[in-house]
């Protein structure tokens, strides 16, 4: 027995500390809902979960990418839609003007409708646009060439998709003629290649048919672009969804076993303040051998 040194109630004192601090770990566990709050608790974990949460945040972006690359495309298709529309009854209307029971009154109303279709398709081309970005009109560069539009759909480097954009206006949709070679484009039907002149009906067809062929070329190509977005979306949703199950694994606390803990610390807790409540008699009762001895 000791009267300087209660080495029993140090021992009890240390043993319940460290009980405290596991009590304390368990209860920011469960409020937290995380087995791992900090790097101290884990280190490799810690690691390896933000590793997959710089993932699972990469491809959630990566996966509105796709849906605005999507939207961006269904927008084009809307103003790719109307633009054929428009080429096939210019085209009805030039074959409808080499009917030779037309007189010229008859060609100038059928050219009319043919500058009107024209304008229209500028227009069309000029004002589809989705957040300020023009699909049929895009912008150059200073060196004059057309810039493309890169979409990001993944969440890592190299993991994007060009989408290629095109002129669409009358004066860019062209054909060059074999024999003159001259260039030939859809704003010349409305005053070089009238169909109200001599000889023009044969290059009006050729002309026309070329744009039409530019534009279901570029509509094939946004529609099988939409369907790789549209894949691609499913994908990336399915990958983020598995890499968070993953992340859970790891990081999340298992509420039902940190309970548990929590309980038998608590009910340590408990018996090492009462055991420090006994051990702190200890010095009492050296003092009483020592009255004992002094009443003697």
């Amino acid at each position: 027995m000791r009267l300087s040194h209660n080495i029993a109630s140090l021992n009890v004192y240390r043993t319940y500390s460290k009980v405290l601090d596991k009590q304390s770990d368990a209860l920011g566990k469960i409020s937290s809902g995380y087995k791992v709050n900090t790097a101290k608790d884990d280190p490799n974990v810690i690691a390896q979960s933000e590793r997959m949460r710089m993932q699972i945040r990469g491809l959630q972006m990566a996966g509105r990418n796709a849906q605005d690359g999507v939207s961006m495309l269904q927008t084009a298709e809307g103003g790719l839609d109307s633009i054929t529309s428009m080429l096939q009854r210019i085209r009805e209307l030039v074959v409808q003007s080499g009917s030779g029971i037309n007189n010229s009154e008859d060609k100038q109303t059928i050219q009319n409708e043919i500058i009107q279709m024209v304008d229209g398709i500028k227009d069309i081309a000029n004002n589809t646009e989705l957040n300020g970005v023009k699909m049929l009109n895009p912008e150059k560069d200073k060196d004059g060439n057309v810039v493309q539009l890169t979409m990001a759909i993944g969440a890592n480097a190299d993991e994007s998709v060009k989408i290629p954009r095109i002129s669409l206006m009358p004066e860019s949709l062209s054909t060059i003629d074999k024999n003159t070679s001259e260039e030939l484009t859809l704003e010349k039907l409305k005053n070089d290649y009238s169909i109200t002149k001599d000889n023009s009906i044969d290059r009006a067809l050729t002309i026309v048919d070329a744009a039409l062929n530019t534009v279901t070329t570029i509509r094939s190509k946004y529609g099988a672009l939409e369907n790789r977005f549209e894949d691609s979306l499913g994908n990336i949703g399915e990958i983020s969804d598995r890499l968070e199950g993953a992340d859970s694994n790891i990081r999340d606390a298992d509420i039902a076993q940190e309970m548990i803990a929590l309980t038998k610390n608590n009910l340590l807790a408990e018996a090492g303040n009462a055991m420090m409540v006994q051990t702190n008699k200890f010095p009492q009762d050296v003092l009483r051998i020592l009255e004992n001895v002094r009443s003697r």
